[in-house]
């Protein structure tokens, strides 16, 4: 498989997105964030390009104030008219960027550099691209420098974990293999703080990004065999340009829509009656699975994970309830003398005897384990409005 960076992260934090942005190449507005965030890494790399003399600070501000200008009108919905609070922050970024980092005071010897990586897996090869928005070589070796343009600035020990800065350190061992781990620097600007924070990668953290990155492709593959890319809500969904055909959120924009269908105005009464009978602790069991055959009907039909009601949202989550054929597992733990510590055989206590066995006990055990999936409702009542 040949993946991207960008492409794996996407998937970490919701497979759906992935499916939809990689698999199904289907193209997402373009946010105004993302916009900003591009004119501002291009007025930076041109900032260090000497032809033959460095740009001046105005040079750089004029460069970045045309790619705002050409690029704002990709942006879905267009801005207000006359909204330019994003061009001023970017031109402000750059002044506070430049006064502090003069580009004659550094050795850049890459900008946006493209990269592969072979990862191996038996016999199966795995390509890893990506782009590095800057190298330095330095006396300790080199720096690799991403930028960020997010408010949000991690604690520490998160840029020491920073997937994205672990792959950029591949990178570099595989482009340069003489160097050593320790002689690459790893370092986040965070463009909106004027700060940075760097860390140094060990061989055992390296090892272990490969692991997860093979784990991650083994994901997507099998994923792909059954087609079951599921949503992952998160604070990053207000940024998605999918959020309209998302079963999280379509439902949400249809029954704001001004042609909303009969069903959709009887869902959502049906999800205020849910909430009234929840929030009364009424005992009317019968009625609540009424409302949930209703519900996830509707779900079914729609093809949606989440509905949505003037009290908040209903969203299906799939429960997976694990057991053992403990007769069997009696067969495989008495004659090593651990069945004793299971008074009553009980499924909750071999979960937790488990990791005191040892592997090929834990395999065998694992064997006889079978999966019974729930649906439920989690019930939320943030109210959301489009």
């Amino acid at each position: 498989m040949r993946i991207s960076y960008s492409s794996l992260d996407t998937y970490k934090n919701c497979p759906l997105k992935y499916k939809y942005q990689e698999i199904d190449k289907i193209k997402s507005p373009k946010s105004a964030e993302g916009i900003f965030g591009g004119a501002v890494h291009s007025a930076l790399k041109f900032m260090f390009e000497r032809k033959p003399l460095y740009p001046t600070l105005d040079q750089v501000i004029d460069f970045f104030r045309e790619k705002w200008n050409t690029k704002k009108a990709l942006i879905s919905p267009p801005l207000d008219d006359g909204q330019d609070i994003f061009l001023n922050e970017g031109i402000m970024l750059i002044k506070n960027f430049y006064k502090h980092n003069q580009p004659w005071n550094f050795n850049v010897v890459g900008m946006e550099s493209p990269f592969e990586i072979k990862i191996k897996d038996g016999e199966e090869v795995h390509t890893i691209a990506g782009r590095i928005d800057r190298i330095d070589k330095n006396e300790e070796g080199y720096e690799v420098i991403d930028y960020k343009t997010s408010r949000r600035m991690p604690a520490q020990k998160e840029a020491e974990n920073d997937l994205q800065m672990s792959i950029y350190n591949l990178a570099l061992l595989d482009k340069w293999p003489d160097l050593k781990i320790g002689d690459v620097k790893l370092s986040l600007y965070f463009l909106k703080h004027g700060e940075k924070l760097s860390s140094v990668r060990t061989p055992e953290q390296l090892k272990e990004v490969k692991e997860l990155i093979l784990n991650s492709i083994k994901e997507i593959e099998s994923r792909q065999k059954t087609n079951e890319f599921p949503a992952t809500p998160s604070g990053l969904c207000d940024y998605c340009g999918y959020k309209k055909m998302c079963p999280m959120w379509r439902h949400l924009y249809d029954k704001n829509s001004q042609q909303s269908a009969p069903d959709q105005q009887q869902m959502e009464e049906i999800v205020r009656e849910y909430f009234d009978l929840k929030n009364k602790n009424q005992q009317n069991t019968k009625r609540l699975t009424e409302l949930k055959i209703s519900i996830f009907g509707f779900m079914e039909e729609q093809k949606v994970d989440r509905v949505f009601g003037e009290d908040g949202y209903l969203t299906k989550s799939l429960l997976d309830r694990i057991s053992y054929d403990l007769d069997k597992v009696r067969e495989i733990l008495e004659p090593i003398g651990w069945w004793q510590n299971i008074l009553e055989p009980d499924d909750k206590k071999l979960a937790e005897l488990l990791p005191q066995l040892s592997q090929e006990a834990q395999k065998k055990i694992l064997e006889l384990q079978s999966k019974k999936q729930t649906i439920s409702l989690k019930i939320s009542k943030k109210k959301i409005k489009k």
